[in-house]
C-alpha cells in the first residue's frame, strides 16, 4: 500500500479493533494505479481473510450482469433501444433493452412467490418474468429491479450469444482482465468463501421492509435472499442470481472500474469501446424510484450520484464505483451484513489523502 494513503489503512483497521468489522477487503485505484488493497479479520470461523476470499456482495454485482449485456450491444448483436420481446419470444412487456439496463422496465418483483430452493431453477424464474405484466408503463418510472435484474439482462445474454450469464462473465469479461468474480461457483471456488453474518440479529427485517410494500416483494421472493442459512449454502453460492449473488474480490471490483474509468481498456486489453463506456454511464433516468422510495438517477446498470460517480451499493454494506472527477475506484467488500456507514467512513479518509 503506498505511504500516502494510511489514513484509510487505519480507518480500515480501526473498524476491526472497534468491532464493528469482521471480515473485510477494501481496494482502490487512483491515476490509473493501485494504491491500496488490504484484507483484515475472519472469513469463518478458525480462517482468515485471504486476498483470494470470495464474498456475496449483493447488489454490486448488477453492474457486471449488465458489462455482459452491454459487450453485446458494443458488439452490434443487438442494440439498446430494441424491444425485449425480439430477442427474447413470448416476453410480454412492452419494455425495451435500454429499459431493462436501467430499471425502468416495469418488473421489479418476481411475480408469482417461490421458495427459496427456486433460485436455482433459471428457467421457471425466466418463465415467470417473460409472462408478468409489468406494474407500470414501460420508460415511465424507475424502481429497482432488485431480484429480476439479473435474470432480465442475463436471459438477454443468453438469447443472444447462447452462453448463460456467469460463464458469459468469466470468459468475456472476468478472464481477460483477471478479475476475481463470478456467477454461479464451483466446489473449489465455493471453499473460498467467506461466511456472511448479521451485525444485529434485527437486520434482516429492517432491511426487506414494510411488509407487502413494493421493496418486501421486490427483495422477498424467491424466499431466503436474507437469510444465513441460504446465504451461506451451496444451492446458494453455485447458482446464478446476478442481481444479488456475485462472489468477489474487493481488489477485481476496483480493478473492474479502474478499466471503465480508462474507457474500456486495462492492462492494454480492450473490453469496451469508450463511446459505450460513455453511454453505460451517462444518466437515463432521473426521479423518483418506487423501490426504493427516494429520488435516485440510473445509468445502465449503476447508480450515478450528484458528483459525477458512479457504481453500485450492495445491501449488507459493500459497494464499489468510480470517481472520475478525483480519479480513483474504490470497493469494500464485507461478510458482516449491516448499514453502510463503513463505507462512508473510509471515503471520507480517502478523500482527507487526495
Amino acid at each position: 500500500m503506498r505511504p500516502h494513503f494510511g489514513p484509510v489503512r487505519d480507518c480500515f483497521h480501526d473498524l476491526f479493533s472497534a468491532g464493528r468489522e469482521t471480515g473485510a477487503g477494501l481496494a482502490v485505484w487512483y491515476d490509473g494505479r493501485s494504491v491500496v488493497d488490504l484484507v483484515a479479520g475472519a472469513s469463518r470461523p478458525g480462517r482468515q481473510w485471504a486476498p483470494d476470499t470470495l464474498v456475496n456482495v449483493y447488489s454490486v454485482g448488477k453492474p457486471l450482469a449488465a458489462l455482459c449485456l452491454l459487450a453485446l450491444v458494443d458488439r452490434g448483436r443487438l442494440d439498446l433501444d430494441d424491444p425485449v420481446a425480439d430477442h427474447w419470444p413470448g416476453f410480454r412487456a412492452p419494455a425495451t433493452v435500454r429499459q431493462v439496463l436501467s430499471h425502468t422496465a416495469g418488473l421489479p418483483a418476481f411475480p408469482v412467490p417461490r421458495p427459496a430452493g427456486a433460485v436455482a431453477d433459471w428457467d421457471l424464474l425466466c418463465a415467470d418474468l417473460a409472462a408478468a405484466e409489468p406494474e407500470w408503463e414501460p420508460g415511465t418510472v424507475a424502481g429497482e429491479h432488485a431480484w429480476t435484474y439479473g435474470h432480465l439482462v442475463g436471459e438477454l445474454v443468453r438469447r443472444v450469444d447462447g452462453r448463460p450469464v456467469g460463464r458469459f462473465l468469466a470468459e468475456e469479461i472476468a478472464g481477460p482482465w483477471r478479475l476475481d468474480l463470478a456467477f454461479g461457483l464451483g466446489a473449489a471456488d465455493q471453499r473460498r468463501c467467506a461466511e456472511l453474518s448479521y451485525a444485529d440479529p434485527d437486520w434482516p427485517a429492517r432491511a426487506l421492509g414494510e411488509p407487502g410494500s413494493l421493496w418486501a416483494r421486490a427483495l422477498g421472493n424467491p424466499a431466503g435472499g436474507l437469510d444465513l442459512a441460504v446465504l451461506n449454502s451451496p444451492l446458494w453460492r453455485g447458482a446464478e442470481v446476478p442481481a444479488v449473488n456475485l462472489h468477489g474480490t474487493a481488489a477485481g471490483l476496483a480493478r473492474l472500474y479502474a478499466g471503465l474509468l480508462a474507457g474500456g481498456v486495462l492492462d492494454g486489453v480492450r473490453l469496451f469501446g469508450p463511446d459505450l463506456v460513455t453511454e453505460a454511464t451517462r444518466t437515463q433516468y432521473d426521479g423518483p424510484d418506487l423501490v426504493l422510495g427516494r429520488r435516485t438517477c440510473w445509468t445502465l446498470g449503476m447508480q450515478r450520484e450528484p458528483d459525477g460517480s458512479w457504481g453500485m451499493g450492495g445491501i449488507g454494506g459493500s459497494a464499489a464505483w468510480a470517481d472520475p472527477e478525483r480519479g480513483y475506484t474504490f470497493a469494500y467488500a464485507t461478510a458482516r451484513l449491516a448499514e453502510h456507514d463503513r463505507v462512508e467512513e473510509l471515503v471520507e479518509a480517502l478523500h482527507s489523502c487526495l
